[in-house]
């Protein structure tokens, strides 16, 4: 029992150390948050009131965020599928396969949104499709990691049983761990499709259109009345999205 009190009390130990550390290197200090009250003046002064008149064209941009995010998470959830399959220990062919399937997921897992899309910008030019497949690349790795970890957690049960009756392993793989996965599948599709609004956001920055694009052109000439709509804007989409998700997932549960 002693050494398990020494033990945690190590760990608190290098945890304030860590932490003492990292706000050294950031320059984390206490006292600047004294100065947040600026920044309130700064938006009451400078964002208020939002500059309505350009609703009619930041509900387009709106809507090609959508369709950015959209078709970006669903062609990765309908590819993240079946190499799911193929990366969980429980479902691939071959430990080879496995291996090399993980590595490939962890690869595309690793590059961040931004680096897909400024290749992509350069390579097919500027607009919604480059964002499109950054979005695209990146959540295939990020989908097909969660998917499998939830196939290895699945109740082995069923999918023996199908087998034991001789049906194929894909047919067994489909209707006896899909079904009991489907839902945490729809939870994390919804959560990825969140968050894929906010990166588009990020990739209009760099010519990937949408409202994000409209947001770095207002920052840039300093129109923030203009930014405020927009900000409102993706506000009601992350929120919209995630009512949505949640309705979907009830019905589905």
């Amino acid at each position: 029992m002693i050494w398990f009190h020494k033990r945690y009390l190590l760990y608190g130990v290098i945890l304030l150390a860590i932490t003492w550390w990292s706000m050294r290197e950031t320059g984390f200090e206490l006292e600047r948050f004294a100065q947040f009250t600026d920044a309130f003046t700064f938006i009451q002064n400078r964002f208020l009131p939002p500059e309505w008149s350009l609703l009619p064209l930041l509900l387009r941009e709106s809507l090609v965020t959508l369709a950015v995010a959209f078709l970006g998470t669903f062609f990765a959830l309908i590819i993240a599928l079946p190499l799911s399959f193929a990366s969980a220990s429980n479902t691939s062919r071959s430990r080879t396969a496995y291996t090399f399937n993980r590595f490939s997921l962890s690869g595309l897992r690793s590059i961040p949104e931004i680096v897909f899309g400024l290749i992509f910008v350069v390579v097919i030019g500027l607009g919604p499709f480059a964002a499109v497949l950054a979005i695209l690349l990146h959540n295939i790795g990020v989908l097909g990691k969660l998917i499998s970890e939830l196939i290895e957690a699945s109740d082995p049960g069923p999918h023996e049983a199908m087998k034991s009756v001789g049906a194929q392993r894909r047919i067994a793989s489909l209707f006896a761990i899909v079904p009991q996965i489907w839902p945490n599948i729809l939870s994390h599709y919804f959560y990825r499709f969140e968050v894929a609004i906010r990166t588009s956001l990020i990739l209009g920055f760099i010519g990937g259109g949408g409202i994000g694009q409209q947001l770095f052109n207002q920052f840039q000439s300093f129109n923030y009345t203009a930014m405020a709509v927009s900000i409102l804007l993706i506000m009601l989409l992350v929120i919209m999205v995630d009512m949505f998700g949640s309705y979907v997932r009830k019905r589905v549960i």
